[in-house]
C-alpha cells in the first residue's frame, strides 16, 4: 500500500494563521505549528481524532504566553503522512517520541485531546526517560477507545458507530468518498442516543463548511483510522490498563460532558465515570499525582469551544505542581 505525503494532497488543504513545518521522522514526516518564545517551557498539543493541528489555533497564543507551543498533525491527520496499514496507538506514539527528540529536544509538557490524550497517557508511561514532565488529557477515552477493554464500554458502545460510517462511506484514503450517502445513513445508523449527543462530542468547524462536502477538518484525515480504531487493530497491541499502571508523571484530567442513557443503558461521551475511576486508582497506585477537573456542560473540546477556560485550567494546574514541569523545563531551557 502506497503512503500519501501532503503533496500528493495539495489541493486539500487551506491557509492557517500559523506557518506549518515538516520534520523527517524516517518512516513518516509530521506537519507542525509552533508559537512562542523558545526561552519558555515547551507544550507539545495532540489532537484528537479526525482533528487537525489548527484545531488548537485559538488556544495557541494564550497558552504562547506561558509556554514554547508546538502542535502536530499526527499520521493519518493533516500535511503529516497517510500510512495505510499503519495506524497504531503505539507506532504514533513512537512518531511522538522522535518528535521531541528532533523538533522539541528537551522535556516538554504534553496535551492531548480524545485519542491524542489517550496518546498524552501513552507517553507519560512509555517516552524516554525525561521527555515528559507532566500529562493533560483532555476528555481521553481511555478504556473506551478500546475494542476489548477490561473497564467499561468499548468503542463500539461509544462513538464506534460514527466511526464505521466513516469507514463505510468515505473510505480508507477518501478511497470512496460519498459524503451524501454518509449524511444520509446518519440518521438510521447512529443509535439516538449518541445522534442526540453528536453536537458536544465533535469539534466545532472554523468557518462554514461546504454546502455540499465534508468539514475541512474531515478532508485532512484518513478514515481509515475510524477503522484500525473500531477493529481494534489500533489499540490491539497496547492494553490501557497496563500503560495506565506504568505512568511515570503527574496527570490532570479534564472529563466532559457525559451521561447514562436509562433508556438503552448506553454511556455517551467519551469516557464514563467507572473508567475515570479505574484511570485514578491505577495512576495513583503507580505512585503518580492524577487531578481530576470535572466540565459535566463542556463539550469534548474544550480548547476550540472555550480556548481561555482550556488554557487557565492547564497553567494553574502546571503552577500548583510544586517542582513543576514548568520549573524543570525552565532550569533545562537556562541550564
Amino acid at each position: 500500500m502506497t503512503y500519501l505525503e501532503a503533496g500528493d494532497r495539495a489541493a486539500t488543504f487551506v491557509s492557517h494563521a500559523y506557518a506549518e513545518h515538516l520534520v523527517d521522522l524516517g518512516e513518516v514526516r509530521l506537519n507542525y505549528s509552533v508559537l512562542g518564545d523558545a526561552a519558555n517551557p515547551p507544550i507539545l498539543l495532540i489532537p484528537g481524532q479526525s482533528e487537525s493541528w489548527w484545531g488548537y489555533e485559538s488556544a495557541m497564543p494564550l497558552l504562547a504566553e506561558h509556554f514554547h507551543v508546538f502542535a502536530v498533525d499526527l499520521r493519518g491527520q493533516g500535511r503529516s503522512t497517510w500510512t495505510p496499514g499503519r495506524y497504531t496507538v503505539d507506532n504514533m506514539g513512537n512518531d511522538l517520541v522522535r518528535f521531541i527528540d528532533l523538533v522539541i529536544g528537551r522535556p516538554t509538557l504534553v496535551s492531548g485531546l480524545s485519542s491524542g490524550g489517550v496518546l498524552a497517557a501513552w507517553l507519560a508511561a512509555y517516552a524516554k526517560p525525561g521527555q515528559v514532565r507532566a500529562v493533560v488529557c483532555e476528555d481521553a477515552p481511555l478504556f473506551a477507545s478500546e475494542a476489548r477493554t477490561s473497564c467499561g464500554q468499548p468503542i463500539n458502545q461509544g462513538l464506534g458507530p460514527l466511526f464505521t460510517l466513516w469507514s463505510k462511506w468515505l473510505g480508507d484514503q477518501w478511497s470512496i468518498g460519498d459524503w451524501q450517502g454518509f449524511q444520509a445513513a446518519v440518521p438510521s445508523m447512529i443509535p439516538l442516543p449518541l445522534l442526540q449527543a453528536l453536537p458536544a462530542m465533535m469539534p466545532p468547524e472554523p468557518g462554514a463548511a461546504p454546502a455540499d462536502g465534508p468539514p475541512q477538518n474531515l478532508r485532512e484525515y484518513d478514515p481509515e483510522w475510524a477503522r484500525s480504531f473500531v477493529s481494534g487493530r489500533a489499540t490491539e497491541s497496547c492494553d490501557q490498563a497496563t500503560m495506565l499502571a506504568n505512568i511515570k508523571v503527574p496527570m490532570l484530567f479534564t472529563h466532559h460532558f457525559h451521561r447514562r442513557d436509562e433508556q438503552s443503558g448506553m454511556e455517551v461521551g467519551a469516557i464514563s465515570d467507572i473508567q475515570v475511576d479505574r484511570v485514578r486508582s491505577l495512576v495513583t497506585a503507580a505512585g503518580q499525582d492524577f487531578t481530576y477537573r470535572s466540565f459535566p456542560e463542556m463539550p469534548h473540546s474544550m480548547h476550540t469551544h472555550q480556548p481561555e477556560l482550556y488554557t487557565a485550567t492547564v497553567t494553574e494546574w502546571v503552577a500548583g505542581l510544586g517542582q513543576s514541569a514548568v520549573e524543570y523545563s525552565e532550569s533545562v531551557a537556562h541550564s
